[in-house]
C-alpha cells in the first residue's frame, strides 16, 4: 500500500493569525518501506520570520525570499500525495496549515479520513510517556544525530522509521527472519511428493461435461474459453 509521510515547517503556530508554510517534505512509502521518491519544497511566506520560528528550523526570511509561492507548487504537491493516506506526527497542526494554503489557492481541503496521526498511535501504544518525535526515535533506537534543526524532509524520513516501529516493524522483521530459516530447513528436508497408487475417480459426470461444452459453444469463436479448450 502506498502512503505518504509528511511534515511541514511554518512561521508560527496559527494559520488563522497570519502564520504561513515555509517548507513541505514528503516521503513515499510502500508497505511502510521508503521507495526513495520524495517531494520537498521551500516556500516564500510573503512575510517576516519570527525569531522563535527561526530558532526552530533556521529558515530566514532572506533565504525564503526567492522561493516559490504555495500557489506556484500546489499542483505538483497534490499530484505527489495523490489520494493516498498521509502519515503525520501531530497531524492537526500540519493539516491546518496545508488546508489554509489550499483555501488561499482555491483548492479543496484535505479531509482527516485519509490522515494517520502517529502522535495518536504513539499515545495509544505508550500511554503516559512523552511521545515527541525525538522521544520516539530514542525509544526505538533510531539515529537522530542529523537532526540539529527541524527540517520537513529530514523529519519525514525519520518519521517513516518511527511509523514502521509503531506498526510493529521489529516484530515484522523477526517474523520474516523466522520464515526464511524455516524455509531453508524445509528445502534441506524436502523430497519428491508421493504418488497415489490409483488415481481418484473423476467427480464430473459426462452429462455435466457435455452441458459445459454446449454452453461454451454458444459464446462464439472469440471467447477466451476456446483457448483453454484447445489446451485441454
Amino acid at each position: 500500500m502506498r502512503e505518504i509521510v509528511l511534515d511541514t515547517e511554518t512561521t508560527g503556530l496559527n494559520p488563522l493569525t497570519g502564520d504561513r508554510l515555509v517548507e513541505i517534505g514528503c516521503v513515499e512509502i510502500l508497505n511502510r518501506i521508503p521507495t526513495g521518491q520524495v517531494y520537498h519544497v521551500y516556500l516564500n511566506p510573503e512575510r517576516d520570520m519570527p525569531v522563535e520560528a527561526f530558532n526552530v528550523h533556521g529558515l530566514s526570511a532572506e533565504f525564503l525570499s526567492d522561493k516559490p509561492l504555495f500557489t506556484q507548487v500546489v499542483d505538483d504537491f497534490l499530484a505527489f500525495i495523490g489520494n493516498d493516506p498521509l502519515i503525520i506526527h501531530n497531524a492537526a497542526f500540519d493539516i491546518g496549515f496545508i488546508n489554509a494554503e489550499l483555501g488561499k489557492a482555491g483548492r479543496a481541503a484535505i479531509t482527516f479520513d485519509r490522515v494517520v496521526d502517529t502522535l495518536s498511535l504513539a499515545r495509544r501504544r505508550h500511554p503516559g510517556a512523552s511521545n515527541r518525535l525525538d522521544d520516539l526515535m530514542a525509544r526505538y533506537g533510531i539515529d537522530g544525530s542529523r537532526r540539529t534543526k527541524h527540517g520537513a524532509l529530514l523529519d519525514s524520513e525519520l518519521l517513516a522509521e518511527v511509523y514502521a516501529e509503531l506498526c510493529g516493524g521489529k516484530q515484522t522483521t523477526l517474523s520474516l527472519a523466522v520464515a526464511e530459516v524455516a524455509g531453508s530447513l524445509g528445502d534441506r528436508q524436502s523430497s519428491a511428493p508421493l504418488q497415489r497408487p490409483r488415481p481418484l475417480a473423476p467427480r464430473v459426470h459426462p452429462e455435466e461435461t457435455a452441458a459445459h461444452e454446449a454452453f461454451v459453444a454458444t459464446l462464439g469463436d472469440a471467447a477466451i474459453w476456446k483457448e483453454y479448450a484447445a489446451e485441454s
